[in-house]
């Protein structure tokens, strides 16, 4: 069949990484220096950036506030366009497809792509006045809380406990996984967890939390924030640093089929996603190198892991306590240590993993001829909390 006319013709040129507490910095500071360490990685100034993209993470029961002076006018950007963009944890993926075509009208020639949270910092001042967690704006119509859904993690402990109830999965195969992206994390200096190894032992007598959780099988709360840059192939050749090419992105929704077969709490929308991305880039699964799925908690890797098809459906509990998302593993998961273990940007935590590996900039955690990574994107509730999210596919290359 061949590769899509668009596979390839578009690149990522410059990452900007802001990682760890930011107790002294605001959000918009945060999203402006993310922003400038991108362009000045990729060997640009300001003057070439002719768009901007704010990619806002919204929670699963609420959405964060805006804030009144975009980034871009901090730095001085006389952008073309600005607007925000994003769902639940898909950002990345979301904010890519939308500038291909500022790209492709020669609206922009270089396009930043941002995401920055300040949800560590946030909670601890919400820790002062005896509560635990984030603040966020509430949406309208939300009837989960009355009912005892007041966080992220109760509705997504309903996924994990039906694949428990139809497969058998234990939750100590689930701490499996936790355990796979901590070994990960302690070869990452820039991790939170980084030297703070866990066993499974230790995941089964953390704190249960929303059973079938524990403490350990959930996402991090973090400040930071992370921009790249987005140009074309042709003009990528000439920057700073070896480009990123997008060989394919797809969607799916959970709505769309899953919702109505009542499969959306064993399953996530990958087969849509993943036929559009790998039949653009004309590659198979065998193809990927590795892998950085989206992972606010345990069972979400699990699903992807049987969905895409590196094991069947049901086997995946087995699948990770034989250690193949591990180091050494025969698919690297999260080599950065994800969103359990490094820290929690929505998709951009793996998009950032993505270009350090494939520019072979990962260190002690390199894949070895790294070619091609597959990273994804999840979230954004359509009935909250109904788990009908969006899922995100996205397939960058060494090579175009």
């Amino acid at each position: 069949m061949g590769k899509h006319a668009s596979s390839g013709k578009y690149a990522i040129v410059g990452l900007g990484v802001v990682a760890g507490p930011q107790p002294d910095r605001s959000e918009r500071m945060i999203a402006a220096e993310a922003a400038r360490l991108a362009i000045a990685d990729a060997g640009l100034t300001r003057a070439d950036i002719g768009g901007a993209i704010d990619l806002r993470r919204t929670g699963g029961g609420g959405d964060r506030a805006s804030y009144s002076d975009a980034f871009t006018r901090v730095l001085g950007i006389k952008n073309n366009f600005y607007f925000t963009c994003g769902r639940g944890g898909a950002l990345a993926g979301l904010g890519m497809a939308a500038t291909m075509s500022y790209l492709d009208r020669g609206i922009a020639d270089y396009v930043v792509l941002m995401g920055a949270v300040t949800d560590w910092s946030q909670s601890q001042e919400t820790r002062k006045k005896g509560f635990r967690g984030m603040a966020h704006a509430e949406k309208r119509g939300y009837w989960g809380k009355p009912l005892g859904d007041s966080r992220a993690v109760s509705h997504h402990s309903w996924m994990a406990a039906r694949h428990m109830a139809v497969y058998g999965t234990t939750s100590a195969q689930l701490g499996a996984i936790s355990v796979a992206e901590r070994q990960w994390a302690c070869m990452n200096p820039e991790a939170k967890m980084y030297g703070r190894p866990i066993t499974v032992e230790d995941h089964q007598n953390s704190p249960l939390v929303a059973e079938p959780y524990h403490l350990l099988d959930m996402s991090q709360v973090s400040d930071g924030g992370i921009a790249f840059i987005l140009t074309t192939a042709d003009r990528a050749k000439d920057c700073a640093k070896p480009p990123v090419y997008v060989l394919g992105q797809g969607f799916g929704e959970v709505s769309a089929d899953l919702w109505w077969e009542k499969k959306n709490f064993t399953h996530m929308a990958v087969e849509p996603a993943k036929k559009q991305a790998f039949g653009q880039a004309d590659i198979t699964l065998d193809d990927v190198d590795c892998a950085q799925l989206y992972d606010c908690f345990t069972a979400e890797v699990l699903f992807q892991l049987e969905d895409y098809g590196w094991c069947k459906k049901g086997e995946g509990g087995a699948f990770v306590a034989d250690g193949n998302m591990a180091p050494g593993g025969s698919i690297p998961v999260n080599t950065g240590g994800g969103l359990l273990s490094c820290y929690h940007l929505g998709d951009l935590t793996g998009l950032a993993e993505s270009v350090r590996q494939l520019r072979g900039e990962a260190g002690e955690r390199q894949i070895e001829d790294c070619d091609i990574v597959l990273t994804t994107g999840h979230g954004g509730e359509l009935v909250s909390p109904g788990m009908c999210s969006i899922h995100t596919c996205t397939l960058l290359g060494r090579h175009a």
